[in-house]
Order: structure tokens, then sequence, then C-alpha cells
């Protein structure tokens, strides 16, 4: 990796963050910028490992952090908190992304492209379009899966028409009208893939996929799983509630929000623990540190406001 510019997601990566780092590295390649790699912050999903496997294509290597002067690309995040260690000291060339910008500051200027889209890869299809750069298999199945994946197959009200517009043409015209009904069905099975828990511990569950962020001095974190089965998920409540206090004590976090998520009724139950749990109780009334969130599936769009307008 000497001499390359490295593009990565945020830590405990999800299907979009692995998959639209990889087809960034493709997009440059093709674009005649061969100094680029795509690595990985974290462990791969079951979910991501579903598409890999379809592909039958290695994951991203995985770095545990970035030196010095470092030339890095970020994917699908900006925020500090969520980047690699050692991110304030590397130098940023670039960023992709379709997040809220927060706590963060470069020395030199940049490439900063951000899009209030539901996906990464859909900027990332906007770019090969815009180019002129053709999108092969590889790249259209990885920008798919991504889609489907933070759109829950576009039913996420993060899902916007230039998702669709992207998703389409990918599944379409790409992959080719045959096959693009498997490819729904697959990624049926790729977000089912992504709701099997039960090899997870706790500590692992908690973290499978957290973003961490800070508002007026208020420390939280907001971790989601999707699952077919939130009573199934609750019959581990007890033991979540430990880890998550553990996580609390360890980072010194006022609230931990953990959201489980009904992708086939689109709703979540929340466990909502720490000093600030005031911070959920102006919009939600807790039982037993929970509440239901009927019709609540984005964290980006529907719960993360909800916290910061509460602060």
């Amino acid at each position: 990796m000497e001499n390359k510019i490295l593009i990565f997601g945020h830590k405990n990566p999800d299907t979009d963050t692995i998959c639209s780092s990889m087809v960034k590295q493709i997009l440059n390649e093709k674009d005649g910028k061969t100094n680029t790699q795509a690595v990985r912050l974290g462990n791969v999903n079951k979910e991501t490992q579903y598409v890999l496997d379809y592909l039958k294509i290695e994951a991203p290597e995985l770095i545990e952090g970035v030196k010095e002067g470092q030339e890095v690309i970020l994917i699908d995040h900006n925020e500090f908190s969520q980047s690699a260690d050692g991110i304030e000291k590397a130098k940023i060339i670039g960023v992709i992304d379709h997040h809220r910008i927060a706590n963060f500051q470069t020395t030199e200027p940049l490439y900063y492209t951000a899009r209030p889209y539901g996906c990464t890869s859909t900027i990332l299809f906007k770019d090969f379009k815009q180019k002129g750069i053709e999108i092969e298999k590889t790249e259209a199945i990885l920008m798919a899966s991504a889609i489907i994946s933070d759109t829950l197959l576009l039913k996420s009200p993060t899902t916007t028409s230039h998702d669709k517009e992207a998703g389409a043409f990918e599944i379409m015209e790409v992959i080719g009208k045959e096959e693009s009904l498997a490819r729904i069905k697959k990624g049926i099975e790729m977000l089912k893939a992504g709701t099997d828990l039960d090899d997870f511990s706790e500590e692992e569950l908690i973290n499978l996929d957290a973003k961490k962020f800070e508002e007026n001095g208020v420390k939280c974190v907001i971790a989601q799983v999707n699952t077919v089965s939130i009573e199934d998920v609750l019959k581990r409540k007890e033991k979540l509630e430990e880890a998550i206090n553990n996580e609390i004590e360890k980072n010194n976090l006022n609230l931990f929000v953990f959201a489980i998520t009904d992708i086939l009724n689109s709703n979540s139950q929340i466990i909502a623990l720490g000093n600030r749990t005031d911070i959920i109780e102006k919009s939600y009334k807790l039982e037993d540190n929970m509440a239901f969130l009927e019709g609540v599936v984005s964290r980006k769009k529907q719960i993360l406001p909800m916290v910061e307008k509460n602060i």
C-alpha cells in the first residue's frame, strides 16, 4: 500500500461503505488514476459478504489506522469520530458522502462531493455517467447491492429519485433484463443474510453498525441492526443492556441508542441507555428503557435528526 491513496468508509462498515470504496477504486482505475486502493476499517458483515461471495471477489484489506500525511479519500462518512485512527493528521484529498457534514476540517483544499441521496453508490453512479465511463457487471452489482442495502429495496424514506434511476439502470441495462429479476431476489436474500444475528455476541451485536457523534458536548452512539423479528432480538435484552452499559462506561458516553429495525414491517424498537435518555423521552416515552418507533427505519433521516433536535 506504499504510495497509494487509501479509499475507505467508516468504522463498523456496512454494504455501502465496502461496495462504494471498491467502486471508487474501479472508477479511478478506469479514469487513468491507478494509485488508489480501497481498504476497510472493520470486519465485513454477513450482508456484505453475501455480495462478495456472489461476485467471487475478496474484501478490501483491513487497516487499523493511517499515518501522518497519508493521502486518503473518505467514502460514506466525513466525521472524524467515525473514521480511521489518526485521521486528524492524514491528508484528506477527497470525500464522497451522503450524510450531514459535522466536525470536519482540513488544512488544504479538497474535492468534496456531498449529495442528499439514499446511498453513496448513487453518487458514484452519477460520476460514471458524467465521465462517460462504461459501467460493467462487477461495479454494477456492487452499486446495486449498496443501493438495495441502504434504501431497503428502495423502500426507506431516504430513497430519492436518483437512487431509483441508478438502481434501475444498473440492474436493467448492465446486468440484463432477465437477470434483473434474479438480482431483485438476490437483493432480498442479501438483506435477509444481514438479519442472521445468532452468531454474534451481545458486544458484537451493538457494534455491528454503530456510529458515534457529539453534539453540544453530548457524546452519543446510535447503533442499528436489521431483523425480520424484533422479538427474537429482544430475547437477549438483558445481556444487550449489559453490553451497552459497558460501552457507555468505557467510552464515557451520555447516550447509547440501539435500534432494532424490522425490515419487513418498516418499524424499529429502540433500547436507550445513559444519563441523557431524556433526549429520547422528549419524543418517545421509554418503558423499561425501550420505545417502539412506528414507521422508523432510517438512522440518518429519522433517528439522528430526532436526537439532534432534542439535545
